[in-house]
């Protein structure tokens, strides 16, 4: 597996390890460029940030690069915790950023079908060929900006990374789609970012993405 090391200013993450329990999967609501997204974090105070992102197609990438800008044992953060979730469960606020690793797929997320083209969230145009379209809706939403084939191998390499390095389980459990106590409390194993904010749509249930998550 060929990951890409990035230069990545060293404010931007915290450098402290941590013994790592979980795994976070998010797409970035972005472009397919996984050294954009290190560069617009660069410009970001609060330090945010996930160690490794993934390039979708894109004529300035490779699909399905995996791009490094902070070892994996370090922490920056990437969940944006609310305190109130933690209470609906009745536990306590938990600091997981920095017992996880993020991973961030190159993706503008959920569409917006308008006539015959479909729209990202900033209201550009995402080519047909780019879009799927969910058997049912997922958080209300319908249309998506297609994980590729090469994004969702990364992915897979990079579970299999971390399960060998730091011995965090990969198994599938279908509440990751929900905000769900086992990841409030810390559980060990793989999540989505939908697992611990109500307001998030990152990762959808691509049915590839799904196929490989159960394959594990």
């Amino acid at each position: 597996m060929n990951i890409k090391q990035i230069g990545f200013s060293a404010n931007q993450y915290i450098q402290e390890e941590h013994p790592k329990y979980q795994i976070y999967i998010h797409h970035t609501a972005g472009n397919a460029s996984g050294e954009n997204v290190f560069k617009s974090w660069e410009s970001n105070p609060e330090r945010i940030a996930t160690c490794v992102s993934i390039s979708g197609k894109g004529k300035d990438c490779v699909d399905g690069e995996i791009v490094q800008g902070f070892p994996s044992k370090l922490w920056a953060y990437h969940l944006g915790l609310k305190e109130s979730t933690f209470q609906k469960f009745n536990l306590p606020y938990k600091s997981l950023d920095k017992i996880s690793i993020g991973i961030e797929i190159c993706s503008w997320g959920q569409l917006t079908k308008k006539g015959a083209k479909f729209y990202n969230y900033v209201n550009r145009v995402v080519p047909d060929d780019e879009v799927i379209e969910l058997d049912s809706p997922y958080k209300g939403h319908k249309f998506f900006h297609n994980y590729t084939d090469a994004q969702i191998e990364s992915t897979k390499d990079l579970l299999v990374l971390w399960r060998d390095k730091y011995g965090i389980p990969i198994g599938y459990y279908a509440d990751i789609w929900d905000v769900t106590p086992r990841a409030l409390k810390g559980e060990k194993g793989v999540f989505t970012h939908n697992s611990v904010r109500y307001d998030k749509v990152d990762i959808y249930p691509h049915p590839k993405m799904l196929s490989m998550l159960k394959s594990l």
